[in-house]
């Protein structure tokens, strides 16, 4: 019988990619299933994007491309950090990939040894701990409370750092929670990262894009350009650009770094497809008229299911400033009884209970690394979100 590596039985199977499963799987046997499960914008990648991978494919753009990604992209990334972040890089400084988690992972692979730690604040994005412990790395996980809008402080950054500390994660907007981090709570952080020469940043920024009332997004070398050559920036044309299929990430980093992660990439997957470098392309230099629209549909929807959430009798959902999900807490039904007899233990025990008895599949927030909440993401139709809400309602009601 083959042997699996040690490093592979450590690592869990998706939480949202398992519910979805369970869903679909529900679904298939006839019964009526929400998913609220899913991080995916519910909106059609922008005209200009579609167009052009069109074109790239009629032209017979379907070819290897360098592996790091063609040329004009990453000018057109450069040209993104340099107009959105007021950061400067060139092109060769900025490597596009197979989406954001394989220029994370490649970063891993390229940076971390056997028994280097990672801080990691939860709630986080749940493929971030595996993706260190596949590089030998050791996840250090901290918890950031509803208290503190679920963010780092500095002061529990620095009692997380010790001398094996190489990197430090940032995910804002963040998924799970949709709250994303100030220029002041940047710089709070940053004052420690100074004082810690061996430790590094990786800054997920995403959802950038997506942020509501007004708020105005910064990212961690922004606030702290003294810092830029510890930072690693990544992004992408997932989320924003509702092009989750294309598969296309990128980031920006200190040169060296950037060539070693090209050389795993090199090793792994090679270039990004051909197809999807020219649609992102017309994306980042398209109109934004397409984006708009969708950041304001999401603030609407937001609103309104924060609103509902907390008229629930149980749960406390605080008001997130971007991306599409919500994480509100449900301890107040732990330890509650449902109609056939089973207790609710805990929030995977909750969503299974709500999957079935309800027939919304919800994500629980023990796979994110903070217990007692669950996830909702809301990139679905308002109408949609009115039936889970009221499916959500008359299921509590009845414990």
């Amino acid at each position: 019988m083959i042997q699996l590596s040690k490093r592979i039985r450590k690592v869990k199977p998706s939480a949202t990619l398992a519910i979805t499963a369970k869903a679909a799987e529900l679904r298939a046997s006839g019964k009526n299933i929400i998913s609220l499960s899913v991080g995916e914008p519910d909106f059609e990648t922008p005209k200009a994007a579609r167009e052009a991978g069109i074109e790239a494919i009629k032209s017979g753009f379907t070819r290897y491309t360098a592996v790091p990604g063609i040329p004009e992209l990453r000018k057109a990334i450069a040209g993104k950090f340099r107009r959105d972040n007021g950061l400067e890089y060139d092109p060769e400084d900025i490597l596009v990939s197979t989406g954001g988690k394989q220029c994370i992972y490649n970063l891993l692979q390229a940076m971390i040894d056997p028994g280097d730690e990672v801080i990691i604040p939860a709630p986080y994005w749940v493929s971030y701990p595996d993706m260190v412990m596949l590089a030998d790395g050791v996840p250090v996980i901290v918890a950031a409370t509803a208290e503190a809008d679920f963010k780092l402080t500095a002061k529990q950054l620095e009692s997380a750092i010790t001398p094996k500390t190489k990197l430090l994660f940032i995910n804002s907007p963040s998924n799970p929670t949709g709250m994303a981090y100030s220029s002041d709570d940047l710089a709070a952080l940053g004052e420690v990262v100074r004082r810690h020469p061996n430790v590094a940043v990786a800054t997920d920024d995403m959802y950038e894009k997506i942020l509501f009332d007004g708020k105005k997004f910064a990212t961690f070398a922004q606030v702290n350009p003294d810092l830029k050559d510890r930072t690693i920036t990544f992004n992408g044309t997932s989320k924003a650009y509702c092009m989750t299929g294309w598969r296309i990430g990128f980031c920006a980093g200190p040169r060296d770094l950037i060539k070693a992660m090209g050389k795993v990439q090199g090793q792994s997957t090679s270039n990004p497809s051909s197809i999807s470098q020219k649609a992102a392309l017309a994306a980042l230099t398209g109109p934004t008229d397409e984006l708009e629209e969708m950041v304001r549909v999401y603030q609407t929807r937001r609103t309104w299911l924060v609103n509902a959430l907390n008229s629930i009798p149980g749960m406390n959902c605080i008001t997130p400033d971007g991306a599409f999900y919500l994480f509100p807490s449900v301890s107040g039904w732990i330890g509650k009884t449902t109609p056939d007899g089973t207790v609710l233990t805990d929030d995977v025990v909750i969503c299974e209970w709500l999957l079935d008895a309800a027939g919304v599949a919800l994500v629980p927030g023990t796979e994110f690394g903070l217990p007692g909440q669950i996830r909702f993401s809301y990139a679905v139709s308002q109408e949609t979100l009115e039936d889970a809400v009221n499916r959500i309602a008359a299921a509590v009601a009845s414990l």
